[in-house]
């Protein structure tokens, strides 16, 4: 089940927790990714408040939300980049893409198996994924008032397992979203202080939500495989001999 995009924007741009949250992601984010340039980035989703830092220099970015959820417009004042698709077929031609973030799109689909074969077929050669899920076991999961109170949550390892099924390769984990979801004032001002002290810990002790990002695998082809052999060259006929 997707959230309504309005929804999600109210959280992301008009509220304070989420604000504080967008902040908190973002910033994950770019501890691995710093920069993008000259590449292509796409977010699905709702990756649109994580990738505003990648418009000046990417060579393109593209903001894809799915039918059921909903589209908005995006960035506000420039040209738009955000597009309505089917969550299964993207319209973008394979192999194409060197950066793709998935936020608030993989737990609401009812449809994962074929999202994350669709995530696979975009991304290109030495490119990079970064899937955001809710923490089954943080906070975040378990206050429906927040966007990662819905759908399905994840551990570590659950979504680790669920990527090596569909041919990615996990390279690195991250936390994020270590303040305690609320929007009461002393919550809110505890929480840089909270973010912080989250950093230090242990991966496997994340937040709220956590990052994975993977890579793409190629495998051989499966069977025996035969060479073929190339014929050798033929040298020039020398002239025949003379009869007898």
């Amino acid at each position: 089940m997707h959230l309504d995009v309005q929804d999600l924007r109210n959280f992301y741009y008009r509220s304070a927790l989420g604000r504080a949250a967008q902040a908190s992601l973002r910033g994950r984010m770019l501890e691995i990714w710093p920069e993008a340039k000259g590449q292509t980035v796409v977010g699905y989703g709702f990756a649109a408040p994580l990738l505003r830092p990648y418009l000046k220099d990417a060579r393109r970015v593209m903001a894809l939300m799915p039918g059921p959820q909903g589209v908005m417009p995006w960035p506000p004042g420039l040209n738009n980049v955000s597009a309505l698709i089917e969550e299964t077929h993207w319209p973008i031609e394979t192999g194409h893409v060197d950066k793709l973030v998935l936020l608030h799109g993989l737990e609401t689909s009812e449809r994962a198996f074929d999202l994350l074969e669709e995530c696979w077929r975009v991304l290109g050669p030495g490119g990079r994924a970064l899937f955001i899920v809710p923490n089954r076991a943080g906070l975040w999961a378990r206050r429906d008032r927040t966007p990662f109170g819905f759908g399905r949550p994840y551990s570590p390892g659950q979504l680790e397992t669920q990527l090596r099924k569909h041919q990615f390769l996990p390279e690195r984990h991250l936390g994020a979203l270590y303040q305690v979801p609320s929007s009461k004032r002393w919550w809110m001002k505890s929480g840089a202080a909270f973010e912080n002290i989250g950093r230090r810990m242990p991966t496997m002790m994340a937040g709220g939500a956590f990052m994975v990002e993977a890579t793409k695998l190629v495998y051989p082809p499966k069977g025996k495989v035969e060479k073929s052999r190339r014929p050798s060259a033929v040298g020039v006929m020398k002239p025949a001999a003379k009869p007898v």
